[in-house]
Order: C-alpha cells, then structure tokens, then sequence
C-alpha cells in the first residue's frame, strides 16, 4: 500500500470507485493520424483494420468512490503494448484482435479532464494520467445520454450516446492495460473494474467538435463519423493500483 498527500489529505492505493454511471462510444479512425496525435508518447496505436485505429471517447460521473465524487471525460486510444515488437502483416478484424489480446494490448489515455481540481490533481500525483480542470456537463438521467465539454471557455466536443440492447453480464473485469504519460514519464496503472447494467449497440453515438484543441485533433481523426461501438454502464465499480514507471 502506497501513500499520497493530495492537497493535505492522505490517499491510499489501491483506489476505489464504489459506484459510478459511465458512457463509451468506440471510432475506427485514421492510424496515421491517432500515431501523430499520441507521437509524444512512444506508443504506437493498434491497426484493429489496415490504416485504422480504435480511438474511444468516454465520460463517467462518480458518485461513490476514495476520491471526491466528480465527473470526468476520456481520450483514449488502443496501442500495442511497448514490448510486443512490430505488427504483423496486415489481416482481418478478427485475427487482429486475437494477436492483440495474446500481445496484451493496452489503452493509452491522452486526455483526462475532471470538473474537480482535486480528483485532477490526484489523478495527475498517484497515477500521472494527464489530468486537468474542464467544465464538463453530463445527463445521464435522459435516455439519451449527453456530454458537454468546454475548456478554457471553448467548446470541446458535444457527445450524445443511445444506450442499446441489455448485455446478460454482471460481474467483474479486466480491462487492457492502462498508459499514462506526464512530463515525459510514462506509467502502466493496474486496474479492474465491476459492472452492472450494461448496454451495447454498434453505432448510436452523435458528436458535435468545437473550436477546443482537443476537438482540432479529433477531427484530424476523421471525427465525427459513426460509431463502431457504443456502451453504457449503469453501476460501475473500479480499483486502481499503484502505478508502475515504466
């Protein structure tokens, strides 16, 4: 068990999430361009289709957890684990994602905004995600569920997720390994999650980009565009462990 001073209060790993309400939606976007977006990290993204990457924009609000409650969003994108040599040559979707899974692909996280200065700066001291202060605007009561995020006072990007069909799945995961990166240091951040109230759908997400830098960089993805993949989860649980310099 590691310890952490955050803004004068003590924050022990592992770090739990007891229940939080959480959206994804999944893009296959541009390789080239994901590659020149995360070209600071080293990692190198994984072609789930030739020239194509999986980026995922998620946001979730925690109501329960170690940290305050906050709401958060997310940029990730899929990447080949730093140790797992060259890509293989070009195949379909499925073989990919099986050399993937036996490689042990990883999600590198390139932006993380919470509306909380303290749940950014704890993200940024324990587990040196890129954690800054946006305004972010959720409703997640609707059926659809809709988040608004503004940096700086610009709007980054408008998303809107229609939750789809029941998934028969309740339970524990573990999810691919988590990257951050911060001053050039890079972490793998150990993490497991429990869900409940799970929905899926291909597509079902709408996204509207500002005039954000952020939002810059999503659309030199190719954003918007539809959704391979969209997913809600009403009662989400998480622990994250102490992070690993690599």
């Amino acid at each position: 068990m590691a310890r952490h001073l955050i803004q004068g209060r003590e924050i022990s790993t592992p770090v739990r999430v007891r229940d939080a309400v959480a959206c994804a939606a999944s893009y296959l976007v541009r390789a080239d361009a994901a590659r020149a977006v995360i070209a600071y990290s080293g990692f190198d993204v994984a072609e789930v289709l030739p020239g194509r990457a999986l980026c995922t924009l998620a946001f979730a609000e925690h109501a329960d957890g170690d940290l305050e409650a906050c709401r958060e969003f997310a940029v990730s994108f899929l990447t080949r684990p730093p140790d797992a040599g060259p890509p293989p040559r070009a195949r379909g979707l499925r073989a990919n994602l099986a050399e993937l899974r036996r490689a042990g692909a990883g999600s590198f996280v390139h932006w993380l905004p919470s509306d909380r200065e303290f749940a950014a700066e704890a993200g940024r001291a324990i587990w040196g995600f890129p954690r800054e202060v946006a305004d972010i605007d959720l409703r997640m009561a609707s059926p659809y569920k809709r988040c608004v995020v503004r940096r700086d006072g610009r709007l980054v990007l408008d998303l809107l997720v229609k939750p789809g069909a029941a998934v028969p799945f309740v339970g524990r995961v573990t999810p691919p390994r988590a990257y951050g990166q911060l001053d050039g240091v890079t972490r793998r951040v150990p993490w497991s999650a429990t869900l409940r109230g799970v929905r899926a759908r291909l597509g079902g997400a709408l996204i509207r980009l500002g005039n954000h830098p952020i939002a810059k960089e999503l659309s030199e993805l190719g954003l918007p565009r539809r959704a391979v993949l969209t997913g809600t989860v009403s009662h989400l649980a998480m622990t994250l462990g102490e992070a690993k310099q690599l």
